[in-house]
């Protein structure tokens, strides 16, 4: 989990995560592999990414299932690759896990705003990568979205052969349970690093967001005010 207010640095951290931007300064080391001494077309099919900046990559007349599918090997459209019937089934597994099993002949211009984000969502877990980055994947969510949402991550945290996930946000409302550590940003420095129960607290968070905080932990969900 990375949080931080806007303009912290959250995203340009997960650009270069996600090999999309090289660092001024630094060594850089995605999956076991040093950022600049490997193939990152080859190495970005092992990461998964959902971003709101990524959704205006993908083609409007793109099926939710072709962009869910086009994942395996990093690609943006289906005619590149070949596929068969089994890309195209975990295609409509992944859909279904995520809320939207019945949406995949839908094009992507066509979906909601919310519908759009859990299409790629189920597209960050396709191709079974090694890590799987969400860039404020609730964006666009309504409270019912988001916690059903965060009830997904939840559960697909657990699976014993799932991806390691980060998780990038401005708000500890949307934190799963499952979240084990925590990295808080502010203007592009950390503030705190380390497992979620020892990171996440009142001075902390308040040295973050530069503000008084006050924080609750319920039933392993956070909650946080001014």
């Amino acid at each position: 989990m990375v949080l931080g207010a806007n303009g912290s640095g959250k995203t340009t951290l997960l650009r270069v995560a996600s090999l999309y931007l090289h660092p001024s300064q630094g060594r850089v080391v995605v999956a076991g592999e040093v950022l600049g001494q490997t193939d990152v077309r080859r190495l970005r099919t092992r990461i998964g990414l959902a971003s709101p900046a990524f959704g205006e990559l993908l083609r409007p007349a793109l099926t939710a299932r072709d962009a869910v599918m086009t994942a395996r090997y990093g690609a943006l459209e289906p005619w590149w690759h070949t596929y068969d019937d089994d890309d195209r089934g975990r295609a409509e597994v992944l859909l279904a896990r995520f809320g939207v099993g019945g949406l995949g002949d839908r094009t992507v211009g066509s979906l909601s705003s919310g519908e759009r984000q859990r299409v790629l969502l189920a597209r960050a877990f396709s191709g079974r990568p090694a890590l799987v980055l969400l860039d404020e994947p609730t964006a666009g969510l309504d409270l019912a979205g988001r916690e059903d949402l965060v009830g997904r991550l939840e559960s697909l945290a657990q699976d014993d052969d799932g991806p390691p996930t980060v998780l990038v946000t401005h708000h500890v409302e949307e934190i799963p349970a499952t979240t084990t550590h925590v990295l808080l940003l502010r203007e592009g420095q950390v503030v705190a690093a380390g497992p979620v129960a020892e990171v996440l607290s009142e001075a902390d968070l308040s040295a973050t967001f530069g503000l008084a905080v006050r924080l609750e932990r319920r039933g392993g969900r956070w909650s946080a005010w001014a």
